[in-house]
C-alpha cells in the first residue's frame, strides 16, 4: 500500500501543463515517479470524473487528489465523495458560472485539438457542486493576482482549511516551484 497523488489539470489543459510536469519531475527526483497519476481529462465533465474515479478505484493505498483550476473543482467533489485529502491550486470554486463564457468551440492549450463545450457540460458541472466542504481535508494554494478567478471566492469557500495565500502571481500559480515540496508533503509522500 503506497501513497499516491492523482493530479487533475484545468479546463483545456493537459498532463503537459508546467505544473503537472514540475510535480512529476519533483516526484521522480525523489524516486516516487510511479506514485503520480495524471490522466488527460476529457472536456466532458462526467467523463473526466469517470476517469478520476477509475484511478481512485484501482489504487491500493492512500491517494490524495491535487487539482488546478477546474481540476480543483473536480478534486473537491472527489474528496468529499471518497473521503480523500485534496490540494487545490487556484481552484474554480464556481466552475459552472466561470466556464459559461467558454461555451462553444474551444482549443486545447497543449494538443491544439478543438472541442465543443456545451450547455450540457455546464449542467454536468452543476451536478458536481458540493454544498459544504470538510476543512480538514484541504490544502488551498492561491495567488491574489489570479486574472481568471477571484481568489477571494476560494479563500471564503475553503475557510478553516490549511492554506497558502500569496500576493501577486496569476492563474497559473507562478510560485508553484517554491511550494511543490509542501504539496508533496501534504500528500503524504
Amino acid at each position: 500500500m503506497s501513497a499516491g497523488i492523482l493530479y487533475l489539470h484545468g479546463f483545456s489543459s493537459s498532463p503537459a501543463s508546467w505544473k503537472a510536469r514540475l510535480l512529476a519531475d519533483a516526484l521522480s527526483a525523489r524516486g516516487l515517479g510511479d506514485r503520480l497519476f495524471c490522466p488527460f481529462l476529457s472536456h466532458v465533465p462526467d467523463e473526466a470524473i469517470g476517469q478520476a474515479e477509475a484511478i481512485i478505484g484501482g489504487h491500493d493505498g492512500p491517494l490524495t487528489v491535487a487539482g488546478s483550476s477546474l481540476g480543483g473543482f473536480y478534486a473537491t467533489w472527489l474528496a468529499e465523495k471518497y473521503g480523500l485529502a485534496a490540494a487545490l491550486i487556484n481552484p474554480a470554486v464556481t466552475a459552472p458560472v466561470s466556464l459559461e463564457k467558454y461555451l462553444g468551440t474551444q482549443t486545447n492549450l497543449h494538443t491544439r485539438e478543438a472541442f465543443e463545450f456545451t450547455p450540457a457540460h455546464l449542467a454536468q458541472l452543476r451536478a458536481l457542486e458540493v454544498l459544504r466542504v470538510t476543512p480538514s481535508r484541504y490544502l488551498l494554494m492561491v495567488e491574489t493576482g489570479d486574472e481568471v478567478l477571484d481568489y477571494r471566492q476560494a479563500v471564503a469557500r475553503y475557510a478553516g482549511c490549511r492554506r497558502i495565500v500569496l500576493p501577486g502571481g496569476d492563474h497559473s500559480f507562478t510560485r508553484f516551484p517554491e511550494y511543490v515540496a509542501q504539496l508533496i508533503e501534504f500528500c503524504g509522500l
